[in-house]
């Protein structure tokens, strides 16, 4: 059965386990004074049957079906002849990767060799055995769970306390996935970027000024050997970014200011959806955008005044990278001053503070972790934007402050190092990993600034 199909029947027999265990609390309770003994209500005792009857089938499903695959990879491997076997681990993924082609496809033409004709059909039958033994014991298993539920109800089982503890530890795993795979990514990364400071001294990498990756792949072959010196992407991102955050925070806070304070409740349910359409628009049209439009006019308007602007330049990505995370700090602060109590207002009127004032003095400061957090997103979204710098700024990886030439960050050169068919023993490919590690880091240490400015300067109220 395939999975599709094993979901969806085990959806409705968990369905049928619910309705099956209403039923039964309502048949083993017994009516007082029009009130039935039960200590919970029926719909509990429902879902604590389905509770029985979904996590153990749902358990066997996830398990086996992770594991699925490389047990029969591993028989199957057993079933080949031993010359077979004692081939290097390549050549032996080659041929059972061609095995599983033959079996999944069905093609089987005359150059085929027997035994991979053989290993073919020892795959494709041990498939089917698996799949119909996968569904016939999730279906056992799911049967017993219910009965076994069904079994234990009673009027005096505490099933609320059992259904929520159990959503509880659901929740609790849930939250602990986003923990799991924030570590998981850390170690990754860090991993590949040990293998690559074995051949780059971290100092080369750190304090370099020329980026030049490239490297010859033989040692008889004519070739650059490589130059790893990240500070030339790494002063291109945070230019580039710079650049967006001075267009985007004023312009975003301003607007949720105006949005949240002085706008009237018709003009704000029209623009502030408008100005959150920004949001919605593809990265890959505002590099159309920078490019066809933008970098031409600034080019233009620097001839005009005696300026040299690049085609490309930095000044034209920021610019509408800064339009592109304009919703990302408008809507977030929007929310936040908005949640301000008007009480707070009313006092610092009271007092006889006007409305700005009031907005610098109460409103700002209370709003202040909010704003910050929303001005900490789009700092992040600008520092990992790639399609915009591809498209406006270039590839050229060069050590300058200078906003009107063209310059590259830090996401551009791992999109670069990871196109197209790369061996990941090389310096080259494993430069990305480790500028993916130093990326972390700067992001790291921006949310440390961000929490230290929100102590310093967070207003406390009772």
């Amino acid at each position: 059965m395939p999975i599709q199909t094993l979901l969806s029947t085990l959806l409705a027999l968990l369905l049928f386990s619910f309705f099956i265990g209403s039923k039964r609390s309502l048949a083993v309770s017994t009516v007082r004074k029009g009130r039935r003994n039960l200590h919970s209500r029926p719909n509990y005792y429902g879902f604590m049957v389905a509770i029985w009857a979904g996590i153990p089938a749902l358990l066997i499903l996830a398990l086996w079906s992770s594991f699925n695959a490389s047990i029969i990879t591993s028989l199957t491997i057993s079933g080949l002849p031993e010359s077979v076997q004692m081939q290097s681990k390549d050549e032996l993924g080659l041929i059972i990767n061609e095995i599983k082609n033959i079996a999944s496809s069905g093609n089987i033409d005359a150059e085929t060799d027997m035994i991979k004709k053989e290993a073919a059909f020892h795959y494709h039958r041990l498939e089917q055995i698996s799949l119909l033994a996968k569904t016939v014991i999730v279906f056992v298993v799911a049967l017993l769970g219910m009965l076994i539920g069904r079994s234990l109800i009673k009027p005096e089982m505490r099933a609320r306390n059992m259904v929520e503890t159990v959503m509880r530890w659901t929740m609790i795993l849930c939250a602990s996935i986003a923990i799991v795979s924030t570590i998981g990514i850390v170690f990754s990364v860090l991993f590949e970027s040990v293998q690559f400071f074995k051949a780059v001294p971290p100092t080369d990498f750190l304090f370099g000024t020329h980026w030049s990756p490239q490297t010859s792949i033989r040692s008889d072959q004519v070739g650059s050997s490589g130059s790893f010196g990240a500070i030339p992407l790494f002063i291109g991102t945070l230019l580039i970014s710079a650049i967006a955050l001075i267009i985007s925070v004023p312009l975003g806070l301003m607007a949720a200011i105006y949005l949240s304070e002085y706008a009237s409740p018709t003009l704000r349910s029209i623009a502030k959806p408008t100005l959150e359409i920004l949001a919605g628009i593809p990265t890959v049209v505002y590099g159309f955008f920078a490019a066809l439009t933008v970098a031409p006019f600034l080019r233009d308007v620097g001839e005009s005044i005696g300026l040299s602007v690049a085609s490309e330049s930095a000044l034209a990505a920021g610019l509408v990278m800064g339009i592109m995370i304009i919703p990302f700090v408008s809507s977030l602060s929007d929310d936040v001053i908005s949640a301000v109590p008007q009480s707070m207002r009313d006092g610092s009127y009271g007092l006889g503070a006007t409305q700005s004032e009031t907005i610098r003095q109460v409103v700002i400061p209370a709003a202040l972790p909010g704003i910050v957090g929303g001005v900490l997103l789009a700092a992040s979204r600008a520092i990992g934007e790639t399609m915009i710098v591809v498209m406006a700024a270039g590839l050229s990886a060069k050590l300058t402050i200078n906003p009107l030439e063209a310059v590259t960050t830090v996401t551009v050169q791992i999109v670069t190092l990871l196109t197209g068919d790369q061996e990941f023993d090389s310096p080259k490919t494993l430069a990305a990993f480790a500028l993916a590690l130093g990326l972390f880091t700067i992001t790291l240490l921006l949310n440390f600034i961000a929490l230290h400015v929100i102590r310093k300067y967070r207003e406390q109220y009772d």
